[in-house]
């Protein structure tokens, strides 16, 4: 991407930059370099679409070309541009924080599912591990009369999460604790719902990891242990104690610990049979059960 001569308009940096990162093997070269360039330009992807012919000016090159160097290196985009996109709403992110994946969103369609049409019953709901409070912020900007309680042990990522409920208008029914799980909680029957994206890649899945993961994901949200299931285990504990009767725990889980999540259910007497929802690649990323 010299200066030279060249016209470098946003079509031709769009071409020259979707080649450059697939020779650097990036998973989505065009789509990266929309968004990269979005960002620099300081416009909306779509908005590429009607400036095709125009020429890009010296400070959006620069900004770009920067941008563009940091994703060949492997740093994730969503970290670069500061934002990633989840459930049709926009959310702030930082590498304290994991970055939001479409299939944590079947979470929020379980939660939604077990609600039912009423989306306006007084419900109190947990999101233990909220990160970048995906699930809290959502959870209560659908049901507009719930009160979230958000937990997590890093206070970067609450602090993260807190700047996302503001800006989705829903920070007054949002109550952020930094604890471990739900220990700080009190424990009785308070929760109609307890959410989590739990930290669950085993400690050997976690050196195969990609790097763009390994390497720039907060290690503290991935490892759930040896197994993976370590800290689910935990969390299942700690929501029998907390949840009311007929009150839900739902998981996102790797579909490789599935069988051990059942099992880690059916040892807990206060929880009925667990089911497991399957994300559009037919594999298994949501477990939940009843408290009885």
């Amino acid at each position: 991407m010299s200066s030279g001569t060249e016209q470098w308009t946003i079509l031709r940096l769009l071409e020259w930059t979707t080649d450059y990162l697939s020779s650097s093997d990036a998973e989505n070269p065009r789509l990266d370099a929309e968004v990269l360039l979005a960002s620099a330009r300081g416009c909306s992807r779509i908005d590429l679409y009607t400036a095709f012919n125009e020429l890009a000016d010296d400070r959006v090159r620069t900004a770009f070309r920067e941008l563009v160097r940091r994703r060949a290196e492997g740093t994730p985009v969503a970290y670069l541009v500061g934002r990633r996109e989840f459930y049709s709403r926009d959310f702030r992110v930082t590498p304290d924080v994991l970055i939001p994946r479409p299939e944590t969103e079947f979470i929020l369609t379980t939660l939604l599912d077990l609600v039912g049409s009423d989306r306006t019953l007084e419900l109190k709901i947990a999101d233990v591990g909220t990160g970048s409070g995906i699930l809290a912020v959502c959870a209560a900007a659908e049901l507009n009369q719930a009160q979230v309680t958000a937990t997590d042990l890093s206070d970067a990522a609450i602090e993260v999460a807190k700047s996302n409920a503001e800006k989705h208008q829903v920070g007054d029914r949002i109550q952020f604790v930094s604890t471990d799980l739900l220990e700080s909680i009190p424990a009785g029957p308070t929760f109609d719902f307890v959410l989590s994206n739990p930290p669950y890649v085993s400690a050997a899945e976690y050196s195969e990891l990609d790097p763009s993961v390994r390497d720039y994901e907060p290690k503290l949200a991935l490892v759930g242990g040896p197994t993976g299931a370590e800290i689910i285990e935990r969390l299942i504990l700690q929501a029998a104690a907390r949840l009311k009767p007929d009150g839900y725990l739902i998981l996102e889980i790797s579909p490789m610990i599935e069988e051990i999540v059942h099992e880690q259910f059916a040892r807990c007497s206060q929880f009925g049979d667990p089911q497991t929802v399957k994300d559009l690649a037919q594999l298994a990323r949501v477990v939940y059960a009843p408290r009885i």
